[in-house]
């Protein structure tokens, strides 16, 4: 992607991190969280989910999710999947001409090298200090801007059962494992005893704001050191604090997507901090995101191991 500088005429390769980042201290300036979509708006026209490849069945993650799940309200599409050109001819089908695909980003690092030898990729999670990280940007078509796609490909994803909602939040708090604890009259993980702490859902106005909550604090608890080990020793009104608040609230999103619970924003008054991160942190979005899908991953992948409902093992996760 180029853009057209004025002043020297000339097109230059435009800065990707600063093009996301942009775009989303635009949206909160407006009073719009990216990661929290409007589902109830007239434009949601598409399902609860993450966006996904239709060829793949993969989720996307980390800062893609807010891309799509951005391109799908914009344009009010019905569908959270989406396909490359390529892939769309390799079924079958088309996307329509004049369409406008969304550009989507890989994150990986880059290690110069030395003298005459060429340098080498290597993955995004390398801790070689002299690894320069990047974006590759690839372009998506939403199923919506497609014709003659196979009928596996175009079906609908049946709507969460919304009986199953509460459930599977508690069989995925018990199956993590966290310390989880009910009671009180405030919301919070300890990092140093590992333990959350949520309110009984009855002290809340919207009993479904319970599981909302358990699942921002529960992603907080993965970045503890015996679990994905994030950086949590930020102070209350530090950029670290801000920056894993940050975190888990879009870990909680990503968690409420997956299991069919609509996401709100719980910590409306960080909008300021959050701001001021991203602001003098370009790159900062991109590194939040990634975490919080590690994080929505890393609880979503004990649901594979609950035990059924009504079994011996099944108990309160309380």
């Amino acid at each position: 992607m180029t853009a057209y500088n004025r002043k020297t005429r000339k097109h230059t390769r435009s800065n990707l991190y600063q093009d996301i980042t942009d775009k989303i201290i635009a949206q909160l300036e407006q009073g719009t969280f990216p990661w929290v979509q409007p589902w109830g708006s007239p434009k949601a026209n598409a399902s609860l989910g993450l966006p996904q490849n239709a060829v793949t069945e993969r989720n996307y993650s980390g800062i893609n999710v807010l891309i799509l799940w951005g391109a799908v309200f914009e344009a009010g599409y019905s569908s959270q999947s989406w396909l490359t050109f390529r892939q769309a001819l390799k079924l079958g089908g088309t996307v329509r001409k004049g369409e406008r695909g969304v550009t989507v980003v890989y994150a990986s690092r880059f290690i110069p090298g030395e003298g005459k030898k060429k340098g080498q990729f290597t993955s995004d999670t390398s801790k070689n200090p002299r690894a320069i990280p990047f974006l590759k940007r690839f372009t998506v078509f939403n199923l919506d801007q497609c014709d003659g796609l196979p009928e596996q490909v175009t079906a609908q994803s049946v709507s969460p059962d919304t009986s199953l909602i509460e459930p599977k939040a508690e069989e995925l708090i018990r199956a993590s494992g966290i310390d989880f604890r009910i009671g009180g009259r405030r919301a919070f993980y300890s990092p140093d005893d590992d333990y959350v702490r949520v309110p009984p859902p009855q002290a809340y106005f919207e009993p479904i704001n319970w599981h909302r909550t358990a699942l921002h604090e529960c992603s907080h608890a993965t970045g503890h050191k015996t679990r994905l080990n994030r950086d949590q020793s930020g102070s209350f009104g530090s950029k670290k604090y801000a920056f894993e608040e940050l975190v888990a609230e879009m870990s909680a999103a990503f968690l409420c997507a997956s299991i069919g619970i609509v996401p709100t924003v719980r910590h409306a008054d960080y909008l300021a901090s959050w701001l001021q991160v991203l602001r003098e942190d370009k790159r900062a979005i991109v590194r939040a995101a990634s975490q919080a899908s590690k994080s929505a991953d890393y609880l979503t992948g004990f649901l594979n191991s609950v035990p059924e409902a009504g079994s011996k093992e099944a108990a309160s996760c309380a």
